[in-house]
């Protein structure tokens, strides 16, 4: 199957083309014959990636890199106003579109799974994307993290189905019509768009009333906020809901979780028989992502004993608990846990696989709001680690706040009993880790930000 072209995107121009939303809208446009163009901050192996599909890719942002004749400019909310690229856009006429609306475009025509909630929604795409592929149906997919190699976030495939990973920080994701969604949990984030857990239970059943009528939704069982969600929906007579969990009551039973070193046997019992599979990457909270696609992918009509195998296909996606090689027996993990949540699961997965072996973390913030929101929690998380190396807050697309900063974490980190130091100097943690370092130990460079060019650094400071 091929959808057409929106006549919007023949020849769109995406400012911040490099970023992980924004360059897999790109690449797709690109593999169905769009004359893609863009600008970014600076150049990257995900611009080299988008250049072999025939993108046009500036480096900088400015006003002439901007074509006349562009049918469209695609923003995300992470593009200032004041950008030079987007005033040439109004200065020219050209319609300027959301990241969310250029991907619901791209997804229109075919069977959309879309994936949302907290915490997990690019780990749960990937599998989809991955095992559906195994599977042989070429699905389509958007994810916000590579699978295997740089540009591999997001692919054109001659099947019907499209699998998204749905951003709800921004209320982007109100846009799109999955045929199923995914809502793994809700939980307080995202602090600069909502103010309360009320707006983000409000904002999840507007995502869950777009849901096409007899469309499936497949949310958490036993988790506070999805449990929420759930049963706020629950009325809807066109909407199919399925539940999956560790509790008697889920739809969809999780019966054991056992640890395999680095991977995970998972057991589950649907309708009324079990399922056991094997998923390549460690924890509890990856055996859950996993059951979540499992259940996803049957309410498409996809044989569940099938795509369980095929599950077992998927080894990861960067920057998940993804390993960036050994040097002087240790190894160097590279996590994207930026939230306390996801520190705390990405920490216990590694706990437990790590066995006797120490657990070092570089952690860096990511934003000053959900710092000065959450930096009491992180810090607490940063207690199941031996050690740990804190970073200045990595800015993104905020504005520093006053007061807030680092010292929040490493204050509330030494109260519950780590240890822990500040590192201001990023180009020193090289040093630091190898000082610190053992045979046997496992180092983590974990956070949202550009922590994870640390892990070839550290590397190759270990091997000298």
């Amino acid at each position: 199957m091929k959808p057409g072209l929106p006549t919007a995107m023949e020849r769109p121009h995406f400012i911040g083309i490099g970023g992980a939303g924004m360059s897999g809208i790109a690449k797709i446009l690109a593999q169905r014959g769009a004359q893609v163009a863009g600008s970014d901050s600076r150049d990257s192996e995900t611009a080299q990636a988008l250049r072999a599909h025939g993108a046009t890719v500036h480096i900088g942002h400015a006003a002439g890199h901007l074509a006349t004749d562009a049918t469209c400019v695609v923003v995300s909310s992470a593009i200032r106003a004041d950008n030079p690229e987007l005033a040439r856009a109004a200065e020219l006429g050209i319609p300027v579109v959301h990241r969310s609306d250029a991907l619901a475009s791209v997804m229109d025509g075919l069977r959309p799974i879309a994936v949302a909630g907290t915490h997990g929604k690019t780990t749960t795409t990937s599998m989809l994307a991955v095992a559906l592929g195994a599977l042989g149906l070429d699905p389509s997919y958007a994810i916000g993290g590579d699978l295997d190699a740089p540009g591999s976030n997001a692919h054109h495939g001659e099947g019907d189905v499209f699998v998204a990973e749905a951003d709800e920080s921004d209320r982007s994701f109100h846009k799109y019509t999955p045929q199923v969604a995914i809502i793994l949990n809700a939980e307080l984030d995202h602090h600069a768009n909502y103010a309360s857990m009320d707006e983000i239970y409000e904002s999840f059943e507007t995502f869950v009333g777009k849901i096409v009528p007899g469309g499936t939704l497949v949310v958490a069982h036993g988790q506070e906020g999805a449990a929420e969600i759930a049963g706020r929906v629950s009325g809807n007579p066109d909407l199919t809901v399925k539940t999956y969990g560790e509790d008697e009551g889920a739809d969809v039973r999780i019966r054991k979780v056992t640890p395999r070193g680095l991977t995970s046997e998972v057991a589950v019992v649907m309708d009324g028989r079990e399922i056991v599979f094997t998923v390549s990457v460690p924890g509890r909270h990856y055996a859950h992502n996993a059951v979540a696609a499992l259940t996803a992918g049957a309410a498409l009509g996809i044989p569940a004993e099938d795509l369980a195998a095929a599950l077992g296909k998927y080894t990861g996606v960067k920057r998940r608990l993804q390993l960036k090689g050994e040097a002087a027996g240790v190894q160097v993990i590279d996590s994207y846990a930026h939230h306390p949540t996801e520190m705390t699961a990405d920490l216990e997965a590694i706990r437990g696989a790590a066995g006797d072996s120490r657990i070092l973390v570089v952690f860096q913030p990511h934003l000053f709001s959900r710092t000065q929101e959450l930096g009491k929690e992180m810090g607490q998380a940063l207690a199941l680690a031996d050690a740990s190396v804190v970073l200045d807050i990595y800015p993104a697309r905020e504005d520093p706040i006053p007061g807030v900063t680092s010292e929040l974490i490493i204050s509330a980190a030494r109260t519950a009993g780590a240890d822990v130091a500040a590192e201001h100097d990023k180009a020193a943690v090289a040093d630091v880790i190898a000082g610190m370092a053992k045979p046997g130990d496992l180092v983590l460079t974990m956070g949202a930000g550009d922590v994870t060019d640390l892990g070839p650094q550290i590397l190759a400071r270990l091997s000298s």
